[in-house]
């Protein structure tokens, strides 16, 4: 709150720049002036008084209610000075007063209770120097003491409460730019989970689709009950396509930005399901070996199995795009308690190349990239780590690629 006080216009001291600092500023002068009248008045028209007394109250009158407008930008110095000039001059009296206000309201509490009690002090020197009559000493010396008091009071309570006021505009002020910066950050991570699902929903489908289509291409000279077939593999890849896409819309329509995304019902996890998506790869013309182990994801908490679907779904994708004709390995083990292992491998193109380096000439349409390189990698991190779990992938020294994945397994 210190931090932010020190840079508030209305707290700080400063030069007078607003209407409404003009009109105080003038308010106050206009009464240091009528106080200073008043006592000029008293000795014009009272009992005949020393001549310095006169000269005093006329010169340190007007020169305090001049000081006036400086207190304001250095308000313990001009209040200081104002205060000084009182002792000899009663006719400064009030604008002695204004400028105890003017240190409280804008300077700390150790300021301004010293600049109140040299005020205080100044008037109790002055009533000792000339008695105002009408009352012994210790009655005017109390009445001193009380309104300097309540001078000082009056600032330091009004610049608490501008201070407490400031403070909460502040509050809100951020309390709306994080709502803000929430709002923002949520609509992000809904695209993000947007672009995740849809990329694990469709580029499998996709993926299939753009191979058979390019290997009926490829291969002008096919029977034409081989283009039967292939047509028919990419109707039925279109429709179901088509299928999980209306499945992901419905869900996104629904599912909260902060929840994981549900599977659509055409991708349930489960056992056959997992050995259909082996099977579409197998027509495909990749080889795939599955080693289960034993482990059913319907047995997996609903996230768990979730994950470790779409991380088989993509590493069959990448083989196919990155290494076609290659044969993939796919082992799943692991127990309740120990955690989910997944491991699937494949022979790099080419021998040690790369599966992000260009491999043999591939059929048209095995190139398609559905997103940037490397996304569909980065999203099953991504899935992975959001189910408490963790995912590596790399080339290994048989020159093969390797993503294994483990994922938490309760018990």
């Amino acid at each position: 709150m210190a931090v932010f006080l020190a840079n508030v216009e209305n707290v700080r001291p400063g030069r007078i720049r607003s209407r409404r600092d003009r009109a105080v500023a003038a308010g106050g002068s206009v009464l240091a002036l009528a106080g200073a009248a008043a006592v000029v008045w008293g000795d014009l028209a009272g009992s005949p008084v020393p001549p310095w007394y006169l000269v005093a109250d006329v010169v340190g009158g007007a020169s305090a209610c001049a000081a006036l407008w400086f207190c304001r930008r250095w308000p313990v110095a001009a209040g200081l000075a104002v205060v000084a000039l009182s002792v000899p001059a009663a006719a400064a009296s009030v604008a002695a007063g204004i400028a105890t206000l003017i240190a409280a309201l804008y300077r700390r509490p150790p300021a301004a209770i010293a600049v109140g009690a040299a005020g205080v002090s100044a008037t109790l020197v002055r009533f000792a120097w000339r008695p105002p009559g009408l009352a012994p000493y210790p009655v005017w010396a109390l009445v001193g003491v009380l309104i300097g008091g309540a001078l000082t009071g009056w600032g330091m309570l009004a610049r608490t409460r501008r201070e407490l006021m400031l403070s909460l505009a502040e509050r809100a002020r951020r309390a709306e730019a994080d709502q803000r910066l929430r709002a923002e950050q949520a609509r992000r991570a809904e695209r993000v989970g947007i672009a995740r699902e849809m990329h694990d929903v469709l580029a499998h489908r996709l993926s299939l689709l753009a191979l058979h289509a390019g290997a009926l291409e490829f291969n002008a000279q096919a029977k034409p009950g081989e283009v039967a077939e292939a047509a028919g593999v990419i109707r039925s890849s279109a429709h179901l396509a088509l299928q999980d896409l209306r499945a992901v819309i419905s869900v996104l329509r629904e599912a909260p930005a902060s929840e994981d995304y549900a599977v659509p019902s055409g991708d349930r996890a489960g056992p056959a399901d997992l050995a259909s998506l082996v099977e579409e790869s197998r027509r495909a013309g990749t080889r795939v070996e599955l080693l289960d182990h034993g482990v059913r994801l319907s047995d997996l908490p609903d996230a768990t199995g979730r994950a470790a679907f779409r991380i088989v779904q993509e590493g069959l994708t990448n083989a196919r795009k990155h290494a076609p004709g290659r044969p993939v390995t796919v082992v799943l083990s692991g127990t309740a308690g120990a955690g989910l292992t997944i491991e699937i491998r494949n022979p790099l193109p080419g021998g040690a190349v790369a599966p992000d380096r260009p491999g043999p000439p591939r059929p048209p349409g095995a190139d398609i990239e559905l997103t940037g390189a490397g996304a569909g990698l980065a999203g099953l991190t991504e899935r992975a780590s959001l189910a408490g779990g963790r995912l590596e992938h790399g080339h290994t020294a048989d020159d093969e690629f390797r993503l294994t994945a483990w994922l938490p397994w309760p018990t």
